[in-house]
């Protein structure tokens, strides 16, 4: 059993001075003091120290509250240290060591309880030592307890760590609070070590009817915030516009100034180069010239930061060319970030007097930088790009191969969906030894209580692990959601709790989405053997009999008693903490940004596409032409027997795709060929599910166990064109359709399947390098089919 600290708290206290520069041992005796004390309600009297220093005076309040709220017990605030149980003080630090640095040390009292003393370079260091102290407490009926390792001085590893909360309608949840809850927020993150919040202060003009305050207003508070909390004020400040308009240009300059002459701290403007914006680097960087003479003016210390966002390799180029040759006093340095080149690339390029800072998306799920690992169709169709997404092993996986290379963080956040993997990279980016389900269990503390720390820490643990492999087969799914519900049950004082709420909603969600998968794919499979012609009289009796059969996902879905569940929780968590979970109803932003509860009954088989094909089917005149459709409808994965069906993309249903380098306990492997899940329709896509997930390209099909005396046949379906090569020789085409979900043929040498095996590879299609990522080629699923001429 670890050593602990004790701390009783029948008449704890906690005390704020403040330490000069030369101040020694005896400034704990020698200070003036004005008692400031906390009964119901806290009341603050006017005096020298709190006045002076009130940065420090925050954080004891701050930390007096949280004990008051979360522990109980009397925690006055007061200058007085004679009788106090913790201490919060600056004083300088090391040469050698950052002013965030904090330290903890503790005094023993006689009657073998302790007094802690917590000291830090700067307020915030203040503030991430009460982080320390909230994320680590125990407690029972008589005190509190810290293990021993909470004892000592510690120094944040990288210098950069923030996250960007932008005040624009696309947030999922940003967007209807006001500066109390930005604030509480803010705070939040700074307990995890965070020492910079990032704001769009423009992009965005889309109506914001959520907005409780006008935008330039929420712009200058939470600058204020920043400078209260001694924390940095970062804006993300991109040019949608042709920057050789010059009337557009000198018009966002003066937005510009206006901007930062409001703001009372501004620590970084970061200009991103793409996504959006589209401007070379001869009408950005006399831009950002511009930019830096303006923020001078206002905000001297503060620096121009610049990412090769969607750059070009002569894009690229010409910046690196400038740095080296101009060497810009006002430039910070550049941010990597999705579509920039590789971090690695960018450090060994980039001065080493400027600074390399992360853009990392630490908030989408599909479609982005850092995908869900082959991630079952399901789960996209319904979650989402932005669902409640705790991915704690995936992001510290992600740390552990990319910050080596960096100065730090500030990450790419459009809601509270993300709040988790928020806590694990700050708490990384202070410590990047620090154990991944501790860092959980340190959340678990601050905002459930120690009680539940093991069993909230394995449970979000058990949320990540949902996402692994198939769906179907993921039994483990099941049991996560009977933990999150026991635990709800023995914790019920947390269902005003949010954070709570945002992982029970997920336990709830994956769950019934399990339910729903297992439910549809069996009828479908019923549907599909109404088809057969010798079943019934018609083809339309038996389109009318299979549809029957699909509607009873509707009319008898599974465990409709969890899904009114689900549904409150997203009431609950829109009247909570904003949480915009669908458009009708919440006023999301779109269905792409945390609708959730929108697709929560999106068909999770192809009953849509078979609908509009029996409406098509139902449209022509001759009965044989409609069976010999509805023939191809019910054989679509099996068109002749011996066929062998991938739907490539789908975890569970491509054998034959060739795996990555993934090594025992990776999740993240950077390059790794995996799926992509697109979207269509604002989501409610009526295609062929197999048609909406694909790959480009996988590393190879392999097939064994083939029939050499067979002559085989290459099918697959996709968008655009494919270059397939079997056994290395170029397959040629005798079908060949570009549309999405169009079928392409080519027929395989008998010679190369002598062997009983196949492998097939995918050149690269010329010509698409110039192309949005939309519009290039893709495979959505194969077979190698036996022909019928085949002796």
């Amino acid at each position: 059993m670890r050593s602990q600290l004790f701390l009783r708290y029948a008449r704890i206290s906690l005390a704020v001075f403040l330490l000069s520069a030369m101040a020694g041992p005896s400034a704990f005796s020698d200070r003036s003091t004005v008692e400031i004390h906390n009964r119901e309600p806290l009341r603050m009297h006017p005096g020298p120290v709190a006045a002076a220093h009130d940065g420090l005076e925050r954080v004891a309040r701050l930390l007096s509250d949280t004990l008051t709220d979360r522990v109980g017990g009397s925690w006055p605030v007061q200058t007085r240290t004679d009788d106090a149980a913790v201490i919060l003080g600056i004083q300088p630090p090391n040469p050698d060591q950052s002013d965030e640095t904090f330290t903890v040390s503790a005094e023993p009292e006689p009657d073998g309880t302790v007094r802690l003393t917590l000291t830090g370079g700067r307020p915030r260091a203040l503030l991430y030592a009460a982080g320390w102290i909230l994320r680590n407490m125990d407690r029972n009926d008589t005190s509190l307890s810290l293990p021993a390792e909470t004892v000592g001085t510690f120094s944040p590893a990288w210098p950069i760590r923030g996250h960007q909360l932008g005040y624009r309608a696309t947030a999922n949840s940003y967007d209807a609070w006001d500066d109390t809850r930005y604030e509480r927020y803010i705070l939040d993150l700074a307990l995890f070590g965070a020492n910079a919040i990032e704001n769009i202060p423009f992009q965005d003009d889309k109506p914001a009817p959520l907005m409780p305050m006008p935008r330039q207003a929420m712009n200058r508070r939470l600058s204020e915030i920043c400078r209260d909390w001694d924390l940095e004020y970062w804006v993300w400040t991109p040019a949608t516009f042709a920057l050789d308009d010059t009337e557009k240009r000198s018009a966002e300059l003066e937005r510009h100034e206006a901007m930062y002459a409001e703001c009372p701290v501004l620590s970084g403007v970061f200009f991103p180069g793409g996504d959006p914006g589209d401007n070379p680097p001869e009408l950005v960087i006399p831009f950002l010239e511009d930019l830096a003479a303006r923020l001078r003016k206002y905000h001297p210390s503060s620096k121009i930061w610049l990412s090769l966002q969607g750059y070009r390799a002569e894009w690229v180029d010409a910046v690196f060319a400038w740095i080296d040759r101009d060497r810009p006093a006002w430039l910070g340095g550049l941010v990597g970030g999705p579509s920039s080149p590789p971090l690695d690339r960018l450090r060994a390029r980039l001065p080493r007097e400027y600074r390399l800072r992360d853009y990392p998306d630490i908030t989408h799920t599909v479609r982005c930088q850092y995908p869900v690992p082959w991630w079952d169709p399901a789960f996209a169709l319904t979650l989402g790009r932005e669902p409640i997404n705790p991915r704690p092993l995936f992001y510290a996986d992600v740390h552990r191969h990319t910050a080596r290379f960096t100065d730090g963080f500030i990450a790419y956040s459009d809601g509270i969906h993300d709040d988790v993997n928020k806590a694990v990279y700050s708490a990384l980016a202070w410590n990047p030894a620090a154990d991944p389900r501790e860092i959980l269990r340190q959340y678990a503390r601050l905002f459930f209580g120690p009680e539940t720390a093991d069993a909230a820490a394995d449970g979000i643990l058990a949320l990540e692990r949902n996402w692994d492999g198939p769906l179907s087969e993921n039994g483990g799914v099941a049991a996560t959601a009977a933990l999150w519900r026991q635990l709800s049950r023995q914790s019920a004082e947390l269902e005003g709790n949010w954070h709570w709420n945002c992982l029970l909603l997920r336990a709830e969600y994956d769950d019934w989405t399990r339910k729903r998968l297992l439910l549809e794919r069996r009828l479908e499979t019923q549907a599909m053997i109404e088809l057969a012609a010798d079943r019934h009289a018609t083809p339309e009796e038996a389109m009318d009999a299979a549809l029957e059969i699909f509607r009873q996902a509707e009319t008898n879905p599974p465990d409709p008693e969890q899904r009114d569940r689900i549904v409150a929780l997203f009431e609950k968590l829109y009247r909570q903490i904003g949480l915009q979970s669908s458009v009708d109803r919440y006023g999301a932003s779109g269905y792409e940004r945390g609708c959730s509860l929108d697709f929560l009954a999106y068909p999770l088989n192809n009953r849509w596409w078979v609908e509009d094909r029996f409406a098509e089917i139902r449209a022509l005149a001759d009965p044989n032409e409609k069976w010999a459709l509805l023939a191809e409808i019910r054989n679509w994965e099996n068109p002749a027997p011996g066929a062998l069906y991938d739907d490539i993309g789908h975890v569970e249903r491509c054998p034959r795709v060739l795996g990555g380098a993934r090594r025992m306990g990776d999740r993240y492997v950077a390059d790794e060929p995996i799926q992509t899940q697109w979207w269509w329709d604002n989501g409610f896509s009526r295609k062929r599910l197999s048609w909406q997930c694909t790959m480009d390209w996988p590393r190879a099909l392999v097939y064994d166990g083939l029939d050499p005396d067979r002559q085989w046949v290459f099918r697959c379906t996709g968008y655009g064109d494919v270059l397939p090569r079997a056994d290395g020789t170029p397959l040629k085409a005798t079908r060949h359709s570009r549309e999405i979900g169009g079928i392409k043929e080519f027929p395989v040498p008998r010679e190369l399947t002598q062997d009983g095996s196949l492998t097939v590879t995918f050149d690269p299609v010329p010509n698409e390098e110039h192309l949005n990522w939309r519009q290039q080629s893709r495979l959505a699923e194969t077979w190698l089919i036996p022909t019928a001429d085949t002796p």
